[in-house]
């Protein structure tokens, strides 16, 4: 019997995953353990286990599309088992409260098209049945758009088209976009001239079997749409009668274009990019722009073997005497948008309900860090790994928390949590935003293995190979921009702790000792404290023992 699969909670803070790679396909063969795709959560890419065997009959989600958690994804069953009221029940919800009075109304619906399609002709649905062609409409490309303007076509009329091939470019109300076939076969008619404009679901073209009656097929839409339709014919025949005046100039367009593939083959009249998405995507992950590639495919399409074999060194020369040559004397306004990946999109929610639910105030401490130099130096010429002032901080922060328990707390909203156990979130910047493995037990390992502990975790952050053991359970945050730089920072707590320290990088400055005024390092760090956990007398006491113990590292080790 098939079984839904549903988006499982991956994480404590998850609300929703996306799909950032089918491993397989519909009509795939699964087992218990097998792959079925890769989700992308709020704070690591993760592989989706599949615990059923059968046959992968249908999937509902696209790549790169998210879906919330219990949302389904897929279905398995076996081969060949019909699986409709499966997904009527996945689209309801699973609810059996609505279902009646929906298949009701169905019931009127079809009733009412048996009743109409009976005066109209019943012979057509029969005769289009044994067709073997399909018609193409126009897609609805973004969420305001109502019409579409062919801008050009990449197949004419007997072309053999197979699934993936760009049909042609449609200009929407937003963009330029490729028009991608879903069906195999032969390009029998195009519905609309280039440049003409069609609305939404209207008709653009066919494709089926060589010799197949295509017109029955129109005749067929035409009667099921709107009796306004019979103008259409008129309505055509108008442009095709201008078309034809036109012919020489669009064919001396076409002659252009073909010339111009040997200088640039890939980029369109307007300045686009033809490539098909793969190689978009490949050229974005190796950090190559893909309008330097020369295209191999269709039309000088970009395609994914043009992408391997390219060298970015062949063409830096040229494409910088281009530049030179070609570049426009004034500026030009651009700019470019990204969809917010789950990972950014849970910070902003999380870090916006701290920074507006907890009040925030702010204790910064200035720190010498003579005698920490001096330390590290002589720990690293006997420590197995190197051990980084970062590693010192956290390290102390521990041994401070250690001896101040009311800043190792959390706000529960009727209570407080006052934390026996140390862990130590450690803020790790990655290119989606930022990630916070935890140090656990911080207090009780040495600075080699809070070392060698900080090293692994920050590396499988950027790999984004963390998994939720990684991540949870944090009681203390330490964010450290000092290593980029920056002097002085304030951080925004992160939930659950109260506090949050952020630490700067340590600065060659002037001292005064004893009087006298001597170089020295200086270190600053800001303490974000939640107010409703703890005072100011409690954060300051806590950075007052932090700042002991790094201006003598003895007593981190005690």
């Amino acid at each position: 019997m098939a079984e839904i699969i549903r988006m499982p909670k991956m994480s404590d803070t998850m609300e929703e995953g996306v799909i950032a790679a089918w491993l397989k396909k519909v009509g795939d063969e699964v087992k218990p353990g097998d792959i079925l795709a890769e989700v992308e959560t709020d704070k690591a890419t993760m592989e989706l286990e599949s615990y059923e065997e059968g046959t992968l009959l249908h999937i509902g989600v696209e790549e790169k599309d998210s879906v919330p958690v219990n949302g389904v994804i897929a279905i398995i069953g076996e081969k060949g088992e019909n699986i409709d009221d499966l997904l009527k029940e996945a689209g309801n919800g699973g609810g059996q409260s609505d279902s009646q009075p929906k298949e009701e109304s169905k019931k009127e619906e079809e009733k009412e098209e048996s009743s109409s399609e009976e005066t109209e002709s019943s012979d057509e649905e029969v005769d289009t049945s044994d067709i073997n062609a399909t018609l193409i409409t126009m897609p609805k490309m973004s969420d305001t758009m109502q019409e579409g303007t062919i801008a050009s076509w990449l197949k004419k009329v007997g072309d053999d088209v197979k699934s993936g091939d760009i049909l042609a470019e449609v200009e929407t109300d937003k963009a330029t976009m490729e028009l991608e076939s879903y069906e195999d076969g032969t390009l029998l008619y195009v519905g609309v001239e280039e440049g003409e404009s069609v609305a939404i679901d209207g008709v653009i073209a066919i494709i089926g079997e060589k010799g197949a009656d295509y017109e029955k097929l129109l005749k067929a839409h035409e009667s099921k749409s709107s009796g306004k339709k019979e103008d259409k014919p008129a309505k055509k025949e108008e442009p095709k009668a201008e078309s034809k005046k036109e012919d020489k100039p669009a064919e001396s367009k076409k002659e252009e274009s073909k010339q111009a593939t040997s200088s640039a083959p890939s980029t369109t009249e307007g300045g686009r990019v033809k490539a098909s998405p793969l190689a978009k995507k490949m050229a974005e992950d190796k950090g190559v722009d893909i309008s330097l590639i020369k295209g191999t495919g269709e039309n000088g399409r970009i395609i994914r073997r043009d992408v391997e074999q390219f060298d970015p060194a062949s063409v830096q020369q040229p494409a910088a005497a281009s530049a030179q040559a070609g570049a426009p004397a004034i500026g030009q306004e651009s700019f470019r948008e990204e969809k917010v990946s789950q990972m950014r999109k849970t910070i902003a929610k999380r870090l916006a309900e701290s920074k507006f639910s907890a009040p925030h105030f702010y204790l910064t401490m200035e720190i010498n860090m003579d005698k920490a130099i001096e330390a590290r130096k002589s720990m690293n010429e006997i420590a197995p790994v190197k051990i980084s002032f970062n590693d010192m901080v956290i390290k102390a922060a521990a041994a401070a928390l250690r001896q101040n328990p009311k800043v190792n707390s959390s706000w529960l909203g009727d209570k407080i949590r006052y934390n026996d156990h140390i862990n130590i979130g450690m803020a790790v910047a990655v290119e989606e935003g930022l990630l916070v493995p935890v140090i656990r037990f911080a207090d009780n390992k040495s600075l080699s293995q809070i070392s060698q502990e900080a090293k692994s975790l920050g590396a499988k952050a950027k790999n984004k190979e963390l998994q939720p053991k990684d991540w949870e359970g944090n009681t203390f945050t330490v964010s450290n921009l000092g290593m980029f730089g920056i002097d002085e920072f304030t951080a925004i707590i992160n939930p659950p702790d109260a506090c949050i320290m952020a630490v700067g990088g340590i600065k060659e400055t002037v001292v005064v000792k004893n009087g006298e005024m001597k170089v020295g390092n200086v270190m600053k760090v800001t303490l974000s404290c939640d107010h409703r956990v703890v005072d100011g007398a409690v954060g300051s006491a806590f950075l007052q023992t932090f700042k002991n113990l790094l201006e003598d590292p003895v007593r981190i080790l005690i």
